[in-house]
């Protein structure tokens, strides 16, 4: 089975390593992952705190990735999706009531529910 994942991934933390794993228990995990160009855009100018080369690497020294691209707009990230035709696509259940990017390419969608107290955010703002 091919699963989707995206995001930033910009300081790798216990919440994208559980998603990670919980994506790789659906079959083999296909990681999306936001140019430094769109993460300063979405997250400001002080982001992303690693480059893409850097976030391409962890990513892909993780055990439960197989893959890892790169996307800089809406339309690639589709784009991605379309051409890779995941069996699943699995996304932040903060999504659950938002427009998913790409999901008409998947044969199912499913929400994983973060887990409380680690982001990204947090980490950079509280240490």
């Amino acid at each position: 089975m091919k699963v989707w994942v995206n995001g930033t991934f910009d300081v790798l933390h216990i919440g994208h390593v559980s998603l990670l794993k919980y994506a790789a228990s659906y079959g083999n995990v296909r990681v999306g992952i936001d140019s430094d160009r769109r993460v300063s855009e979405l997250k400001g100018n002080s982001r992303p705190v690693n480059s893409w080369d850097t976030r391409f690497d962890m990513l892909m020294e993780l055990k439960s990735v197989t893959d890892v691209v790169g996307f800089d707009s809406d339309d690639e990230l589709e784009n991605q999706i379309r051409i890779y035709e995941p069996d699943y696509c699995i996304i932040g259940s903060d999504y659950r009531d938002k427009k998913v990017i790409g999901s008409q390419y998947c044969k199912s969608l499913i929400f994983f529910d973060k887990i409380e107290g680690h982001s990204t955010t947090k980490i950079l703002n509280h240490g």
